[in-house]
């Protein structure tokens, strides 16, 4: 059986994987106001540095944050994919639910 699974589903599958975190959705909108460093970070999570590190990592694999070359800041260079990508999800799957179960 062929697989039906399009490389921009895997693609996609990744960015997604890499945002089910709140401390990770938090870092994205975050990044894409100002740019950060992970101590910067770190404080405002709440959280140790190896976690955000880790975190940021997460993010940085997906291809949703970036580190300047030479610098400490992490940046969001496709904040706008991230950003789609979350609301394609939420038309899929969160909006039906909701509109179901919120009926009065």
């Amino acid at each position: 059986m062929k697989s039906m699974v399009k490389p921009q589903h895997e693609a996609r599958a990744k960015i997604i994987k890499a945002m089910a975190h709140p401390s990770r959705l938090f870092i994205i909108e975050e990044l894409s106001k100002h740019e950060y460093c992970v101590n910067e970070l770190t404080e405002m999570i709440g959280a140790d540095a190896s976690t955000v590190s880790k975190h940021l990592s997460v993010l940085k694999n997906a291809g949703l944050v970036t580190m300047k070359k030479g610098q400490i800041p992490f940046t969001i260079p496709c904040a706008a994919r991230a950003l789609w990508t979350l609301s394609a999800v939420w038309k899929m799957s969160c909006r039906p639910m909701l509109n179901n179960t919120m009926r009065f």
